[in-house]
């Protein structure tokens, strides 16, 4: 059954339970009929949300790259933390996921992360994550408890179905195997499963030393070339038909998309449409639908 023929089968239902209540008095079927509407005004949010996501490569699979700004141990900390963040967004919306690339931080945080989000409409929804993002907070490695910014950058591709044209020549890509250095166990550590390729036209790299397997590694690392550089085709297609400049700004005061103010208020505010939660907790363990929601309604009316 189609979403909205399950919307109106469930407003016929509440029809008839309205009817009975008519008839009989009392608070007979109230709750039901509470509970009933609630779901149905969810079950309508959702279908018009899915309605917004209507580009070509929104029911993709999505793939996330966090990387740290200027600041050392501050960005590589908020960089784990935003990644945590994704992570259980993830969780709460049953999309499996994957972190194929990691580089732990020297002190704490991490260096980058690549992730991989495998379910409808991944894409489509985190697309709305892409760019800077900043955190304002005492900082927890300073002695003298200052305030401290920090920024990071989030981009976002779509993975690529097989039969989409991305030429990769054998000539233009360098392959390099080396020892993982994440967890893993014994096995990876004492052998060169860990896979870097190298697109030399573009100078774009991809690491994965998640899997045991060379061969798995290599076939993911592979995947997120493709994506990468499918993202750079389409890029370039919009400039050239609409002379628009390309969305990759510093990791810096300025470009940031959302702010995460920890001190001297709690507050999270998204630059883009304005939408501000004052319960940043929340949001940090993956309460970030409100500020996609408004902006993929805002991209919408701006089509």
């Amino acid at each position: 059954m189609l979403p909205f023929e399950a919307v109106d089968a469930k407003l016929a239902y509440l029809e008839s339970s309205l009817d009975i209540l008519q008839e009989e008095g009392g608070d007979v079927f109230l709750k039901e009929i509470q509970q009933d509407i609630k779901e149905i005004s969810e079950s309508i949010e959702n279908i018009e949300l899915r309605h917004l996501l209507s580009e070509e490569l929104d029911r993709n699979n999505a793939i996330i790259s966090i990387h740290p700004g200027a600041g050392g141990t501050e960005s590589q900390d908020w960089a784990q933390m935003l990644m945590r963040m994704y992570l259980k967004w993830a969780e709460k919306h049953g999309f499996k996921t994957e972190v194929v690339d990691l580089q732990a931080g020297e002190e704490a945080g991490i260096k980058s992360a690549t992730i991989t989000f495998s379910g409808l409409y991944a894409y489509g929804y985190l697309k709305a994550e892409a760019g800077v993002h900043r955190l304002v907070r005492i900082s927890p490695f300073d002695a003298n408890k200052r305030r401290h910014t920090s920024f990071l950058a989030v981009f976002v591709y779509p993975e690529i179905e097989e039969d989409v044209s991305v030429d990769i020549l054998d000539d233009d890509i360098k392959i390099d195997t080396f020892r993982a250095s994440g967890a893993g166990g014994q096995h990876v550590n004492k052998t060169s499963s860990a896979v870097r390729i190298t697109h030399i036209p573009t100078g774009v790299v991809v690491t994965c030393q998640n899997e045991r397997s060379q061969h798995k590694n290599k076939a993911t690392a592979m995947k997120i070339l493709k994506a990468k550089l499918y993202n750079m085709q389409i890029r370039e297609q919009e400039k050239k038909m609409e002379g628009i400049v390309g969305d990759k700004r510093d990791i810096a005061w300025g470009s940031q998309i959302r702010s995460y103010i920890l001190q001297p208020y709690r507050l999270v505010k998204d630059h883009r449409t304005n939408i501000e939660v004052g319960n940043v907790d929340a949001v940090l363990d993956g309460a970030i639908d409100i500020f996609i929601d408004a902006y993929l309604r805002q991209k919408s009316k701006a089509a």
